[in-house]
């Protein structure tokens, strides 16, 4: 936990961290910054550093104001038998995914370059802090599907992935909850723990473990009296 004071200054900062859940669940790290601080040359460090799939982890509240599905449950109730039956209610590590729809800002050509992927990521930063925001305005601004993964917190009383943590550790920060987040990966594999120490060591970046999220979060909601701030 003494690495906690840390993150939360990198992420007000614009800065990443290197975050590791639990070798006893993913025995993941990744590679995360909050999504106001995307810029096309931080996806490059994702795609060169981390290696894993760039995602987009925002909280339940902001999920079902824009009423933004759980994939899962999409493909779960799909009239289509091949997507239904595709539909995983658990992952092998026991969790229900957290992957929403991906998106594409409506400003962008292919969505996948550096810079597409940031000004998607950028926007949807921005379009959360309107404080106004709706399911309309929503569809206005953003088109699915696309290249940027959204992913529905659930909350860390009920799920403990890097999704959770990742949302609690911009709460905590007093940020809005909008974190993007990339897998570490090896070779082949995901980056083991002691390796992913090392890439935070070399480049001065905090390193946390889920626990450690966990007992500095407390009882944080996102709601009436919520730290979390937006900066204009």
């Amino acid at each position: 936990m003494k690495n906690i004071p840390a993150a939360l200054a990198a992420l007000r900062k614009g800065g990443a961290v290197v975050l590791f859940d639990d070798s006893g669940r993913e025995a993941e790290a990744d590679l995360l910054f909050h999504a106001s601080a995307a810029t096309p040359k931080k996806i490059a460090m994702l795609r060169k550093d981390a290696g894993g799939l760039v995602c987009l982890a925002t909280s339940g509240k902001v999920a079902q104001a824009l009423d933004l599905p759980f994939m899962a449950d999409v493909l779960a109730t799909s009239q289509n038998s091949a997507a239904s039956s595709l539909a995983i209610a658990k992952t092998p590590y026991g969790d229900k995914p957290a992957f929403s729809i991906s998106i594409n800002s409506r400003k962008t050509y292919t969505g996948i370059t550096d810079e597409d992927r940031a000004r998607t990521i950028k926007e949807f930063a921005d379009f959360i802090c309107g404080m106004e925001f709706g399911r309309k305005q929503f569809a206005k601004q953003f088109y699915s599907p696309g290249h940027v993964n959204l992913l529905i917190s659930s909350g860390l009383k009920n799920r403990r992935g890097h999704t959770e943590l990742s949302v609690g550790l911009a709460l905590l920060a007093g940020m809005p909850p909008s974190v993007v987040l990339c897998e570490m990966l090896g070779e082949g594999k995901a980056l083991p723990m002691k390796k992913a120490k090392e890439y935070a060591k070399r480049k001065k970046l905090p390193f946390l473990t889920g626990k450690d999220v966990i007992e500095a979060f407390g009882s944080i909601s996102c709601g009436p009296g919520c730290r979390c701030t937006c900066k204009k």
